[in-house]
């Protein structure tokens, strides 16, 4: 612009950043000697920022305000208030003579308008999920930004190449917060089969601030320690297998599927038991499915077991679209309780009872006692009736004549054969006769 002698350069829309330095543009071509220099904030009325006087004054009205460096009259406001946004005035006052170095110089003042436009990037980012098997629902959403933001959706397989989600189903909300803007979309996906992807992301992007925001999704497996690859009825395809007691619980890995027990892994007998099943960090949210035996498989994140009556070993599977584990959980009995045999309500059961309940030690002592006595009149009178029928009830041990059992005596060969034949069973019978010589 042109005004008079001086052509005034300046910047109609000046763009700063918050917490940033901004720059009005307020210069002089060619560059004359400086009577005063203003700048205003015009709002209701026009507020003072700064002013100079080369002869005296150097004045910044607003603490945060400068003269620029690059040309002494241009204005820098640092650090940036979103507050400091709106129409600003230079007013530049210079000596001019038209040239003519006879006449006396006459101030000419001049004057520039110009818009400053203050953006905000985005204070905070999240993103929410919902996922059913392999239909994904994500939602993204940049909060407190000027102006609203641009988002996109990028997906990044296991070897780290990322590429925009094209055909995306997706909705887009912005909502004004004061002098900010909020901005949401959702979009909905669905998996494909065998489709493997390392992670999702929501990319915030602030054009006029240059900031870029990733927000990502990252998809995990369900994961075992000391898994072994087995083959189980129930699935056509083998998989990964371990048990909760080969899990040492120090692996804070992500993906790892943790079981939990209440009241615990060791109950006493008929107590109920809930199991719970978790995996931090797996994404998207696995499935589970409990069983024992051959029975039908539960699906839920917790069993219910009521009145355990003996160790059992459940089951429980973990599957999300990147894979699926299997952990066994065997469930202990601690102690057995055997009130039932002590029920008499019940017909056909025995009743134990303790044989000296009731009895206190004075008594078992005159037990004990009334015993003895009778042990010994009975002794007593066992042996008055021996000494008087005049036998003795311990006699002498007679030494029984040596035999020879014809069983054992080996076969010998003499001049005149034995012409006897006695059988075995009439040995037997009569071993205690000596037979007559044929």
């Amino acid at each position: 612009t042109l005004i008079g002698t001086v052509d005034l350069k300046y910047d109609d829309v000046s763009y700063a950043t918050v917490h940033q330095s901004a720059f009005l543009r307020c210069g002089m071509m060619p560059v004359q000697p400086i009577k005063e220099l203003w700048w205003f904030k015009i709002g209701a009325s026009e507020e003072r920022v700064y002013y100079y006087d080369p002869t005296s004054v150097d004045a910044a009205l607003m603490k945060r305000a400068r003269r620029s460096s690059r040309d002494n009259t241009s204005l820098e406001i640092y650090p940036t208030h979103l507050s400091d946004e709106g129409e600003y005035k230079c007013r530049i006052v210079v000596w001019d003579n038209t040239g003519n170095s006879t006449e006396p110089s006459v101030p000419i003042s001049k004057e520039a308008r110009m818009m400053l436009k203050v953006n905000v990037p985005p204070e905070k980012v999240e993103i929410t999920h919902l996922t059913s098997g392999r239909n994904l629902s994500l939602r993204c959403k940049s909060e407190g930004a000027k102006p609203p933001v641009d988002i996109l959706w990028t997906k990044t397989s296991p070897d780290g190449v990322e590429t925009e989600i094209p055909d995306l189903t997706k909705t887009r909300e912005i909502e004004p917060a004061g002098e900010l803007y909020d901005t949401a979309e959702q979009i909905f996906y669905q998996l494909k089969e065998n489709e493997m992807i390392a992670k999702i992301s929501c990319v915030v992007r602030h054009h006029n601030t240059n900031t870029t925001i990733y927000k990502n999704i990252t998809f995990v497996s369900p994961a075992i320690q000391n898994a072994l690859k087995v083959t189980i009825q129930r699935f056509a395809e083998p998989v990964l297998y371990s048990s909760i007691e080969n899990q040492d619980g120090q692996d804070n890995k992500a993906g790892l599927v943790k079981i939990s027990a209440d009241p615990g892994f060791k109950v006493p007998y008929n107590t109920s038991v809930t199991l719970k099943a978790s995996a931090p960090g797996v994404f998207p949210e696995p499935r589970y499915l409990w069983w024992v035996g051959d029975q039908t498989g539960i699906a839920g994140r917790e069993l219910r077991i009521d009145n355990l009556e003996e160790d059992k070993s459940y089951y429980v599977l973990a599957e999300n679209p990147l894979g699926r584990v299997v952990l066994e959980v065997p469930v202990h009995i601690t102690t057995s309780d055997y009130s039932q045999w002590n029920d008499s309500s019940r017909d056909g059961d025995a009743i134990v009872n303790d044989a000296t309940e009731g009895l206190d030690t004075g008594a078992i002592i005159g037990i004990v006692i009334g015993a003895l006595i009778a042990v010994f009149f009975i002794g007593f009178a066992v042996w008055y009736w021996t000494i008087r029928d005049g036998t003795q009830v311990f006699s002498p041990k007679k030494e029984k004549p040596h035999t020879i059992d014809e069983e054992t005596i080996p076969f010998r060969s003499t001049e005149k054969p034995l012409l006897r034949t006695i059988s075995t069973q009439t040995l037997e019978g009569r071993r205690s006769r000596r037979e007559p010589s044929i």
